[in-house]
C-alpha cells in the first residue's frame, strides 16, 4: 500500500516532465519557424494581403478622423462635401452590381446541368431558410431576455407614421416582381402596390323612401383602394429569376448556345477586372464614408434609456449570429475552421461595414471568395446573387427584434433611422457573412455534383495528363498498341 502511494508522486513527476518536454519542443519548433522567416516572407505576406491591410487601416483612420471632426459642428453641406470620395466609391460599386449579377448568374447556371443546379438550389434554399429562422429566433430571445422596451414611453419624441400595407398585396407584389414585363424597366424600378383614397356615395333608403341625412339624401364613405405603382430601385428579384432561367436554357442548347455563354463569360471577366481596379480606390472611399457618417451621427448621449438598451440588444444579437451561429453551422457541415474562411472574407466584411450595402459589396465578395477562399465559380455565381437578393439574416434578426420592442413600448411607431447609423452597418456585415458562408457550405455539399460535371471532368483529366511524367505516357501508349504477329506481318 505504501509502495503504491510512493509511486503516485513519481508518476506525477514523470507526467510533469513530459508536459515540460512537450512545451519545450513546441517552443523550439516555434523558434525555428520564426527564425526561418525572412524579409521576403514578410514582404510576400504584405503583398498578398495589401488590400485587406489598407481597408482595415482605412476603417481605423476613418473612425479617428470622424470623432476628431465632431466638435467642429460641420454643416450638412460641409458633411456632404467631405463625404464625396465615399459617395464616388458607392457609385462605382453600384454601377457594377447590375451587369455582375446578370452575367454571373447566367454563366453559373449555364455551366451546371439541370440536376446539379436543382440540388444546389435546394441546398441554398434550405440554408437561407434555416439561417433566417435562426436569426429571427436569436432576435426574439435577445429582446425577451434583455427586455429593452421597459421604461417610460415619454422618452420617444420622434414619431413616424407608417402606412399600413395589406399582407396579401405585399405577397402579390413579391410574385409580380419575379416576372417583370419590361427587363429594361426592371433595371431601375420595382413594382409596388400603392393606395389611394376613394369616396363612395351611398343612398340610404328604408321602406322605399330615402332618408334625409344632414339635409342630403346621399351618405359618403371613404375607403383605400390598391392601385399599381412603382418605386425607384433595381428589381433584383426579377433579374435573378430571368437570369437563372436564361442560363439554364443556354446550358441545354449545347453548341448552339456556346456563343452566348462565351459572351456572358467575357462580360463577367471584364467586370471582375474592373472590380480589381476599384479595389485600389476602396480604402479611400471607405475612410471618408465612415468618417462622414460619424460626423453626421446624432449625439449618442442624448439617446434615451430604452433606445440605448434597444441598440445594445440589436448589436448583441447580430454579434451572436455572426460570431457564434454562422461559424458553428459552417464547422458542423464542412468540418473546417470557420475563422480561416472568415479571414479570407475580411475585406468584403470591412467594405460592407463602410458602404452599408450588401449589393454594393457584392463585387468585393465575389473576388474574396473566388481568390482567397478558392470557392468554385459555379457556386459563387449562383449563391451570391440569389443570397444578396433574398437572404438577409441581419435584417430578419433586426426586424423580429424591432417588432417585439415596439410592442413593448405600447405599439409606438418609432423612427430609428436617425438614431445610430452603425446599427445598419452591422446588419449589412451579417448579411454578407451569411451569404459567403452559405457559398462555402453549398460548395461542400455539392462537391460530388461539381466533380461529375462533364466539362470539369474533361479539364481534370487533361490536368492529370499534364502532371504525368513523359516516360509513363509513352509506356501507356506502348501498352495500348495492338500486338502484331510475326506470321501475319510476313
Amino acid at each position: 500500500m505504501m509502495q503504491a502511494n510512493g509511486d503516485d508522486p513519481q508518476r506525477a513527476r514523470r507526467g510533469l516532465r513530459q508536459i515540460q518536454a512537450s512545451i519545450h519542443s513546441r517552443s523550439l519548433l516555434a523558434r525555428k519557424r520564426v527564425s526561418k522567416i525572412s524579409k521576403n516572407d514578410v514582404k510576400g505576406f504584405f503583398i498578398r494581403n495589401v488590400f485587406v491591410i489598407f481597408t482595415v487601416a482605412a476603417v481605423i483612420f476613418g473612425i479617428i478622423l470622424g470623432f476628431a471632426l465632431r466638435p467642429s459642428k460641420m454643416s450638412y453641406r460641409d458633411v456632404k462635401f467631405f463625404s464625396f470620395p465615399g459617395e464616388l466609391l458607392m457609385r462605382m460599386l453600384q454601377m457594377l452590381v447590375l451587369p455582375l449579377l446578370v452575367s454571373s448568374l447566367i454563366t453559373g447556371m449555364a455551366a451546371l446541368d439541370s440536376s446539379a443546379s436543382g440540388k444546389m438550389g435546394m441546398r441554398a434554399v434550405i440554408y437561407y431558410t434555416s439561417t433566417t429562422v435562426i436569426a429571427v429566433f436569436v432576435g426574439i430571445v435577445m429582446v425577451l431576455v434583455i427586455h429593452p422596451g421597459k421604461g417610460s414611453k415619454d422618452e420617444f419624441t420622434t414619431l413616424q407614421k407608417i402606412d399600413s400595407v395589406s399582407p396579401a398585396d405585399a405577397f402579390l407584389d413579391l410574385i409580380r416582381n419575379m416576372f417583370p414585363p419590361n427587363l429594361v424597366e426592371a433595371c431601375t424600378k420595382q413594382f409596388k402596390t400603392q393606395y389611394v383614397k376613394r369616396v363612395i356615395q351611398i343612398n340610404v333608403t328604408f321602406n322605399e323612401s330615402v332618408f334625409l341625412l344632414n339635409g342630403s339624401q346621399v351618405m359618403t364613405r371613404e375607403e383605400m383602394i390598391p392601385v399599381p405603382g412603382a418605386v425607384n430601385g433595381v428589381n433584383a428579384l426579377g433579374l435573378v429569376v430571368f437570369s437563372m432561367c436564361f442560363g439554364l436554357i443556354i446550358g441545354k442548347m449545347g453548341e448552339e448556345g456556346q456563343p452566348l455563354r462565351d459572351l456572358f463569360d467575357c462580360l463577367n471577366e471584364a467586370i471582375m477586372r474592373l472590380v480589381a481596379i476599384i479595389m485600389w480606390y476602396a480604402p479611400i472611399g471607405i475612410l471618408f464614408l465612415i468618417a462622414g457618417k460619424i460626423v453626421e451621427m446624432d449625439d449618442i448621449s442624448s439617446m434615451g434609456g430604452q433606445l440605448g438598451m434597444y441598440t445594445i440588444t440589436v448589436i448583441c444579437g447580430l454579434l451572436i449570429h455572426a460570431i457564434v451561429v454562422l461559424p458553428t453551422l459552417y464547422f458542423v457541415v464542412t468540418r473546417k475552421n470557420p475563422f480561416i474562411f472568415i479571414l479570407g472574407l475580411l475585406q468584403a466584411l470591412v467594405t460592407a461595414l463602410g458602404t452599408s450595402s450588401s449589393s454594393a459589396t457584392l463585387p468585393i465578395t465575389f473576388k474574396c471568395l473566388e481568390e482567397n477562399n478558392k470557392i468554385d465559380k459555379r457556386v459563387t455565381r449562383f449563391v451570391l446573387p440569389v443570397g444578396a437578393t433574398i437572404n438577409m439574416d441581419g435584417t430578419a434578426l433586426y426586424e423580429a427584434l424591432a417588432a417585439i420592442f415596439i410592442a413593448q413600448v405600447n405599439n409606438f411607431d418609432l423612427n430609428f433611422g436617425q438614431i445610430l447609423t452603425i446599427r445598419d452597418r452591422l446588419r449589412t456585415v451579417t448579411n454578407v457573412l451569411g451569404d459567403s458562408i452559405g457559398a462555402g457550405i453549398v460548395e461542400h455539399l455539392s462537391r460530388h455534383e461539381l466533380a461529375q460535371d462533364p466539362e470539369e471532368a474533361h479539364l481534370a483529366a487533361a490536368e492529370e495528363v499534364d502532371k504525368k511524367p513523359y516516360r509513363l505516357i509513352c509506356q501507356e501508349n506502348l501498352n495500348e498498341r495492338p500486338i502484331i504477329d510475326s506470321e501475319t506481318k510476313m
